[in-house]
């Protein structure tokens, strides 16, 4: 059975972790409405960060939602995930969104973070034979 817990060892908590992920990220990864960054991490697992300013959406208690989806995304696909850093980004308002628009946008998201990286690893195997 699959852990959809959500404890502090999955966050991205202090901007320490956050710099590097914006600095340096591996690749990242566009939608309409949202963007997120991918950096490699020296941690065993896949852990989320959430960068959603006050500035895009003014008000809390759309901005508590549009975390609570990305964090629900990220919990439901977590086991697929590999041991990266991700944080999204809004690059424009939600506003016209429905929920479930939102939800489709990340999880596209987390789908191509998850093909990203494997061809990513695919490509790193290919080269270190060579």
């Amino acid at each position: 059975m699959t852990d959809y817990c959500y404890p502090k060892a999955k966050r991205l908590l202090k901007p320490a972790e956050f710099k590097p992920v914006f600095n340096q990220p591996l690749f990242k990864v566009h939608q309409t409405h949202f963007m997120a960054f991918a950096y490699d991490s020296d941690h065993l697992q896949a852990r989320l960060g959430m960068a959603i300013t006050k500035k895009k959406i003014p008000t809390a208690v759309a901005r508590n939602t549009i975390k609570r989806i990305i964090r629900e995304q990220f919990r439901h696909t977590h086991a697929q995930l590999p041991a990266l850093d991700v944080v999204f980004i809004l690059k424009k308002s939600t506003k016209a969104l429905s929920n479930e628009q939102m939800r489709q946008e990340i999880s596209d998201i987390l789908s191509k973070v998850i093909s990203k990286q494997r061809r990513a690893t695919a490509a790193d195997v290919k080269h270190k034979d060579k």
